[in-house]
């Protein structure tokens, strides 16, 4: 109902009654239309939408708040995050029940804080822009943070190398990019990684173009390896190798640098096409390899420290910075050297002898052993051709022996030169290690560093005149046959003396198969047809030697069979006579 008296004395008309009541309410309710009204503050007040309340006072740890119901509601201090509540501060809560269980409004002002919060978020943010806040908690996957709104940071994105444990992100601001806004689940993904990645592409971008080799710049250590460090520029990380870090030796970085240190670095190398970069530190300072010639030329004798031992050798400090290698081939004359930790240990002081500097690899070549004189100098004149020695088998190969004439000097005795009428196939057949063995030097090349031994040239060679003198052609003599092949048969005439009887000196008739006419170990008469001193070959006849005991008994002359077309000329020692390799097999 209208009040008429208050409005005479407002002293309002009637027309700008209803001008102000149509900018209040609107015009359905200045015509008399109050089911609009109505029904908008009926769904104000229905559960799930967001009042302003006053606070009107305190109830224990709880706050009372009057939002325009027929009671006030209650909301805990814990949620005000913001600051502390005092009377008569305006503030914004959900509204969950108008009347819960305990018949009292229920209100929360951190749910209502979160709505808000999301509803400025997707006013003022979208995917892919950067967003700051505070980590509050590590839940399953990776980490909450606060930035208005509680987001989700996964582990996989905090950085761009995974950390171990992510809990050293906790309580710390952070900014991120958002990766993922989903409104129906009003859930946002962001990711730090990708922030620090597209700022590290920026950053690189603009380095790359201004950077040039030679340039010194600054950088913090972000990574350590066996082989060097990995140096942040800013946008890009460069390698500092461990051999770029410092003049002399150094086992490993951390004895240089440490993780997050700031250091000046010279830049060796950029290789724009794979974005690497090579810093040297060392670089800094000037090169101790200046005019290493005029300290330690090639030929004099200088004193180190050994620092360093490997299989192949030891490494000499010289001076500070400057490391050579003695090879373990240079450590002695005649020593035998499995490892050079037999003759050296790190930190010997040793006399050495500047063999060989290669300035532009920083490579300095030593020799221990040239300190002292050469044995190999005198070997020649010790032992010149012809000198018998006595020595012990050292060592046995498939070629020969060695045969140590004096410590550290070996000669080597040739299979071929152990005996002058026997076939050996290998020196096991006549000698064992150890065994002591009375040799004749053969030859010295002192170059080479080589003795050439013999045993056999300690007697006469037998093809010179005890063969053929003995062993004449035409003889008849006894033998037995040792070994049968497909091109004949080898006949023993003494200890060490074979004769060859060729296939087609068995029988008068064609022979296929020599087992058919003699076997292995049988004694035979044979004739000897042939003595050959150069090749060392003597040829023998079966048939022939048969030949002349059927001539006692009036058979057909030795002359005339020879004579018959195909006979087989040179003893059986011509084209067929050639040794061959297919050997019969014996069931």
């Amino acid at each position: 109902m209208v009040d008429e008296t208050l409005l005479r004395e407002l002293a309002v008309s009637d027309d700008e009654a209803a001008t102000l009541l149509k900018e209040a309410l609107g015009c359905e309710v200045a015509d008399g239309d109050m089911d609009q009204l109505l029904s908008g503050q009926i769904e104000d007040f229905a559960p799930g939408h967001i009042l302003e309340g006053k606070i009107v006072g305190f109830a224990g740890d709880d706050v009372v708040i009057d939002v325009g119901l027929k009671s006030e509601g209650l909301v805990d201090k814990g949620e005000f995050e913001d600051g502390e509540p005092k009377v008569g501060d305006k503030v914004e809560v959900l509204l969950e029940s108008v009347e819960g269980e305990t018949g009292v409004v229920e209100l929360s002002k951190r749910k209502a804080d979160r709505i808000r919060g999301w509803e400025r978020i997707l006013d003022t943010h979208k995917e892919d822009d950067i967003v700051q806040g505070k980590v509050v908690r590590k839940i399953k996957g990776g980490l909450l943070v606060d930035i208005g709104v509680p987001v989700f940071l996964p582990a996989s994105q905090v950085d761009i190398r995974r950390p171990g444990n992510i809990d050293q992100y906790l309580d710390r601001e952070i900014r991120a990019k958002i990766l993922k806004i989903d409104q129906e689940r009003r859930n946002i993904v962001i990711s730090r990684r990708k922030l620090i990645e597209d700022e590290r592409a920026e950053q690189k971008e603009r380095l790359l173009s201004t950077i040039k080799e030679g340039d010194i710049v600054e950088g913090t250590v972000k990574n350590l390896a066996d082989f060097g460090a990995f140096v942040d520029l800013g946008g890009i990380d460069g390698l500092l190798h461990i051999t770029d870090m410092s003049w002399t030796r150094i086992s490993h970085p951390s004895e240089v640098l440490k993780i997050d240190q700031k250091v000046s670095v010279k830049i060796l190398h950029i290789d724009y096409d794979k974005e690497k970069i090579a810093l040297g530190l060392k670089q800094l300072e000037s090169s101790p390899w200046e005019n290493i010639e005029d300290r330690f030329p090639v030929g004099h004798r200088v004193k180190g420290a050994v620092v360093n031992i490997v299989s192949y050798g030891a490494f000499v400090r010289l001076e500070e910075g400057i490391e050579g290698l003695v090879h373990i081939s240079e450590m002695s004359w005649t020593r035998r050297i499995n490892h050079p930790s037999e003759l050296v240990a790190v930190d010997d002081e040793l006399e050495v002898v500047v063999l060989d500097i290669d300035k532009e690899k920083q490579e300095i070549s030593l020799g221990m052993k040239q300190v002292e004189v050469n044995p190999w100098e005198l070997v020649a004149e010790k032992y010149p051709a012809g000198t018998v020695i006595e020595g012990k088998v050292r060592n046995l190969a498939n070629y020969g022996a060695f045969v140590e004439i004096e410590p550290g000097i070996d000669g080597l005795l040739h299979v071929s030169d152990l005996s002058w009428t026997k076939k050996v196939s290998h020196p096991n057949e006549l000698l064992k290690k150890s065994e002591t063995v009375r040799c004749v030097v053969l030859e010295v090349d002192q170059e080479k560093q080589r003795i050439a031994l013999g045993m056999k040239q300690l007697e006469e060679d037998p093809w010179l005149t005890a063969i053929p003198s003995a062993y004449r052609p035409g003889m008849v003599v006894h033998g037995k046959v040792t070994k049968i092949t497909n091109f004949g048969v080898f006949v023993e005439l003494e200890d060490d003396l074979e004769g060859l009887l060729h296939i087609s000196e068995l029988a008068d008739h064609k022979v296929e198969n020599p087992q058919d006419i003699v076997k292995p170990g049988e004694e035979v008469e044979v004739k000897i047809l042939r003595v050959d001193t150069e090749e060392r070959k003597i040829g023998l006849s079966l048939k022939r030697a048969q030949w002349g005991a059927g001539e006692q008994e009036g058979g057909e002359s030795a002359e005339r069979r020879a004579a018959r077309p195909g006979a087989p000329t040179r003893g059986g020692m011509d084209e067929h006579g050639a040794l061959g390799s297919d050997k019969i097999e014996f069931s």
